[in-house]
């Protein structure tokens, strides 16, 4: 295999181009993070709701006066916004006629609905020889499902993946949500993997495809071990911790956290905290061992040792020991985190309506010789729509003033005086 060399700081994915029939937090998250490595992101919201993450909360008054949700403001930078109505026929003769125009077009809507409305892979694929047509909804399309109807956040398909009874204790409901989406971002994330590789085989063969991503069947892949252990006879589900010592500890400013679960590791743990003499106690035979006496005996002579330290201090001594261990980060502390700030991993946008920048998270992948990219805010409801309308299909003045007397597109952006 020949590739043909990239000059230096060229982003990878620049020149490829998506239209993004998106709303709340999986896709945008994944065209997002696609912006960053460098492809033109043009989203479509509704010309006067727009993406319903931006009704969510808490929010910020934009520089057009209208709220903007934290969901939005974290998924959608870098991007441009053309407000079309897809319910109306000239909205949906719009998008038929931008998509020749583009390499992917990605959606998030219940299944079935793009195609109701003339817009699914079928109807679209004809119109861009070699496109790829991306899926992310909660129970896939391509599979029949008895879930198909459901509708799906990111907590549904997160219970339904046995992740929320994995620890959960007695008769405590399940904790919704515990790590934020992780249903969304993480089948965001398996979209990417799926269009670059669509992506590939369209350099390759010249044909396009269909990605399909179901949130249920990414859980299940996120949530690997709730039938692994049980198929190998684990109880998983019991409230227990896991065996060896892996748990949160008591500092003086805070808490830190420790996974020591093989023999040699739990031998520096306890090395580590002055307390070589559990080593060959016949109270810790076996790992299980360890997690049967964590109250009794372990919590309360950690926390001793670590009672005169910051959190921080306790993870770095015993990191240096060479045992897994960190602070239980705050909002304050990992924003104050050198590693954060090093690595590019927060970006501060200016506040339209006063206070604080908004903060959102930078990009995690890394290329050498790539510099860190410097992204635009998020857009306003339909910024860019005679922009993109004007360039890709020509249209002038007076087709777009009858266009938005029809509601068909979203009015010019105004700001109050």
């Amino acid at each position: 295999m020949t590739t043909s060399a990239r000059p230096s700081g060229r982003r990878p994915l620049e020149g490829v181009r998506i239209l993004a029939i998106e709303q709340m937090q999986a896709v945008p998250f994944a065209t997002q993070l696609m912006a960053h490595l460098g492809a033109d992101v043009v989203k479509i919201e509704h010309p006067t709701m727009g993406d319903s993450g931006r009704g969510s909360q808490p929010a910020v008054t934009d520089v057009d006066g209208r709220q903007v949700g934290a969901t939005y403001l974290r998924n959608n930078l870098g991007k441009r916004c053309v407000g079309i109505d897809l319910k109306h026929p000239e909205g949906r003769d719009l998008i038929r006629r931008l998509v020749p125009r583009f390499d992917v077009v990605v959606e998030n809507f219940k299944s079935g609905t793009l195609d109701r409305l003339g817009l699914g892979y079928d109807d679209l694929a004809p119109l861009r020889p070699g496109l790829v047509f991306a899926s992310v909804s909660g129970f896939g399309n391509l599979t029949e499902s008895p879930y198909s109807s459901w509708p799906a956040y990111a907590p549904i398909v997160e219970a339904m993946s046995g992740i929320y009874e994995y620890r959960r204790q007695g008769e405590t409901p399940p904790t919704m949500a515990p790590v934020g989406a992780l249903g969304d971002t993480a089948s965001g994330l398996f979209m990417i993997i799926g269009i670059l590789s669509a992506l590939r085989r369209r350099d390759e063969t010249g044909e396009g495809g269909r990605v399909d991503i179901a949130m249920f069947d990414v859980m299940v892949s996120m949530a690997d071990v709730v039938p692994n252990f049980w198929s190998l006879g684990e109880p998983t589900n019991t409230g227990n911790p896991a065996n060896g010592v892996i748990s949160g500890f008591r500092a003086r400013d805070g808490w830190f956290v420790v996974q020591a679960v093989r023999e040699h590791q739990i031998e520096k743990f306890c090395e580590a905290i002055g307390h070589a003499e559990w080593i060959g106690d016949p109270r810790f035979q076996q790992r299980s061992d360890w997690n049967k006496h964590l109250e009794d005996v372990i919590r309360p002579a950690v926390n001793e040792w670590a009672a005169g330290k910051s959190k921080h201090e306790a993870a770095a001594i015993l990191a240096a020991a060479g045992i897994a261990a960190g602070p239980s980060n705050t909002a304050e502390d990992l924003v104050a985190d050198p590693h954060v700030r090093d690595h590019h991993m927060l970006i501060a946008m200016p506040r339209p309506d006063g206070g604080e920048p908004v903060l959102t998270s930078g990009n995690p992948i890394k290329i050498a010789g790539v510099p860190e990219t410097e992204m635009g805010r998020w857009p306003v409801l339909g910024e860019h729509t005679d922009e993109v309308l004007r360039a890709e299909l020509g249209l002038d003045d007076a087709r777009l003033a009858r266009l938005r007397d029809a509601g068909a597109i979203s009015a010019p952006v105004t700001t109050p005086a």
